[in-house]
């Protein structure tokens, strides 16, 4: 019954997946900007990036994930517990974007670290975030933690996850060079 059971999972999950929301096959890629590891994470901080008042160009972010994508933040509550929010990208853009949009917002990666197993990545980004880009100091900085996938023609952001630094949670040098 175990070996019965372990052959139809192992079945199911090499069997192709049907993209989930048509809205992602409809919309035409830049190449550019899933050609490597770097160029769609650089776009993916330049899509969500600009002034206050400046609509995002959303569109182009959906072409940078899988549909079935997630992007969580997680951090302590003002209680002190932990929490996290678990998004689609369609989450991410309904909730967050009026006020990237509202209040302005430049984030920018300051440094990476990347690890590879065949067409596995995953890159621990520090970034810092401002309101103008021209702000000396940043309003906040962090670690998006990514998980992309190389599907043979091009990259796909499968995940981000991500915590903001606090007084009692700093970035660990390791992760600032």
């Amino acid at each position: 019954m175990k070996k019965n059971l372990l052959v139809l999972l192992m079945i199911a999950a090499f069997q192709p997946v049907k993209a989930t929301n048509a809205i992602y096959d409809s919309i035409p890629v830049n190449q550019a900007d899933v050609e490597s590891v770097n160029a769609i994470i650089a776009s993916l901080y330049q899509v969500i990036s600009g002034p206050a008042g400046e609509k995002r160009n959303w569109e182009r972010m959906r072409t940078l994930f899988i549909p079935e994508a997630k992007m969580m933040a997680t951090g302590k509550r003002p209680d002190g517990t932990m929490g996290k929010r678990v998004m689609s990208v369609e989450d991410y853009i309904n909730l967050a974007g009026p006020s990237l949009e509202k209040d302005g917002f430049f984030e920018q990666e300051i440094a990476k670290k990347m690890e590879q197993y065949g067409s596995v990545v995953h890159v621990f980004s520090t970034y810092e975030s401002r309101r103008k880009a021209d702000d000396v100091k940043p309003f906040m900085r962090g670690i998006n933690s990514i998980q992309l996938w190389y599907d043979g023609k091009r990259w796909w952001i499968v995940s981000i996850f991500w915590q903001g630094e606090t007084p009692d949670n700093p970035i660990p040098d390791q992760y600032l060079h």
